[in-house]
């Protein structure tokens, strides 16, 4: 494989790109001269295989009814196997229109308008939102800080049980703390469920995205195999090899009835895969989109060193050290500056378009998301512009 060229400027300003195009009228900084450090996508190309693939099925000029995915759930078994030493049946597999929308649809499927949904926060924003949609409410459990890195709390939660919850929806690896939980922690989480009748659905679109000096990610279902009866895994390879815009995803169920039960949503609600993501997905697992994982990891590893040092200079701030995702979570606690200014600072001081931590939930605040997964010297003048904002603090 060539390896691939990531400090390749690539320039996304009107092309559909929500990361770029709608950085103003979100976050108030101009594209012309702003950095989009906002939404989880990758200023990179994808593999080489995927584009191949997706050339392959326009150049065929017919775009119909998509089907016989054996390849598609093939590689996603080959990938969870060989990657994840996780074997998945065939029919475990419920592709679903992207994890946002599994996520929904498990809300849908295993609980009732009224029902709590429980979530360890500050964790990625449109689980709260889509629970609240769905006429649910959110039981938040605040994660504690031990040793720089976010922790389970248990002593501190069950106080804030109000004994209506129905699902834990868990972030693993964890967004935006960057946080791989151990198998010991997820074995914990499946008990919380199992002694609390919870269904547990197990985000794990970040598995790929491991540091290569981190611990390693353990898959809930291998963690907790006694849980299989309560256990909804999600999966996709779009976080992993930035094809978000497929908006393909996986449940994946083990349980047949749980599945049942899973399926029959889909059903009432129409849900299957488009043609063009399957494809992406069968090219990209396979042994060059794993050596391009390999290469992609390695420099994002490089990009968090680089922004971890330039950031930790500045007193008061303190970048939470980064095990998985390409995601810098940055407590400005430390400066004692309200949410207001740090805002104003970010987008009119240092025109970067970042995260504000309270979105994720309680123990957001005072935090900023950035998004580290664009050419390495976008990196090294957001933390220029970053000192420059808070030049009056060193």
């Amino acid at each position: 494989m060539t390896r691939p060229d990531f400090d390749e400027i690539i320039d996304r300003r009107g092309t559909l790109c929500n990361k770029w195009d709608d950085m103003a009228e979100v976050c108030g900084v101009s594209p012309d001269d702003g950095l989009a450090m906002w939404v989880a996508d990758m200023d990179f190309r994808a593999p080489a295989a995927v584009r191949r693939a997706l050339e392959e099925t326009v150049a065929r000029g017919i775009y119909g009814y998509p089907g016989a995915n054996l390849p598609y759930l093939d590689a996603i078994r080959w990938w969870m196997g060989t990657r994840h030493g996780w074997e998945v049946g065939r029919e475990d597999i419920l592709s679903v229109h992207g994890l946002v929308n599994g996520t929904a649809l498990a809300v849908d499927a295993f609980t009732e308008p009224g029902d709590a949904v429980v979530l360890m926060t500050p964790v990625y924003h449109a689980f709260a939102r889509i629970v609240k949609a769905a006429g649910r409410t959110v039981t938040e459990l605040p994660l504690a800080m031990r040793n720089g890195l976010l922790a389970l709390d248990w002593d501190n939660w069950a106080h804030r049980l109000t004994g209506r919850e129905k699902m834990l929806i868990l972030c693993s690896p964890h967004n935006p703390g960057g946080r791989v939980w151990t198998a010991e922690e997820l074995r914990q989480v499946a008990d919380f469920c199992r002694d609390r009748d919870l269904i547990l659905v197990s985000d794990e679109i970040h598995h790929d995205l491991v540091m290569p000096d981190a611990p390693p990610h353990t898959v809930t279902a291998l963690a907790a195999p006694g849980i299989s009866d309560r256990l909804v895994t999600l999966t996709a390879a779009t976080k992993s090899f930035n094809i978000a815009g497929a908006h393909l995803g996986n449940a994946i169920i083990a349980d047949p009835a749980l599945r049942e039960k899973y399926k029959a949503r889909m059903m009432a609600l129409g849900i299957s895969p488009g043609l063009f993501g399957l494809p992406m997905v069968t090219a990209a697992y396979s042994p060059e989109g794993a050596d391009w994982i390999d290469a992609l990891t390695g420099y994002l590893a490089g990009n968090a060193r680089l922004f971890d040092q330039g950031v930790n200079a500045i007193p008061g701030l303190r970048s939470m050290p980064l095990q998985a995702t390409y995601l810098a979570w940055v407590d400005f606690r430390g400066t004692g500056i309200g949410p207001a200014e740090l805002r104003d600072r970010l987008a009119q001081g240092a025109r970067i378009a970042a995260n504000a931590g309270e979105s994720f939930g309680l123990g957001g605040e005072g935090h900023i998301r950035f998004n580290l997964a664009t050419p390495r010297p976008r990196v090294a003048e957001a933390v220029e512009r970053l000192q420059r904002a808070f030049a009056d603090l060193q």
